[in-house]
């Protein structure tokens, strides 16, 4: 049996998809809503630990997140933070944090 995983690939690719509107803030809660269980599902499988670890902040957030508080013109932030380097993670994250939602 195998286990069920998630890529930076897929995950950005549904982000740019929101982004784009082609899918609606409530549609991409319920993708991170299926594709989110850290118990279950191997997020990031081959990646570096600091990418596996900035998919699992953007996709906590986004999951949990009110939807009213979510800002869909800052979906790059949350690309942006999936592809820093070591150097920039910390403001990259924060960046993310801070901005991409109203609250």
């Amino acid at each position: 049996m195998s286990t069920a995983s998630i890529s930076k690939t897929q995950l950005i690719n549904t982000l740019k998809a929101w982004g784009n509107k082609e899918i609606s803030t409530a549609e991409l809660q319920d993708w991170m809503l299926d594709n989110y269980d850290p118990d279950e599902i191997k997020v990031g499988p081959g990646e570096p630990e600091l990418v596996r670890e900035a998919m699992n902040v953007v996709m906590n957030e986004y999951e949990l997140a009110k939807p009213a508080c979510i800002l869909t013109e800052k979906y790059q932030l949350a690309i942006d933070f999936i592809l820093c380097n070591e150097a920039d993670f910390l403001n990259a994250r924060t960046q993310f944090l801070r901005k991409a939602f109203t609250d």
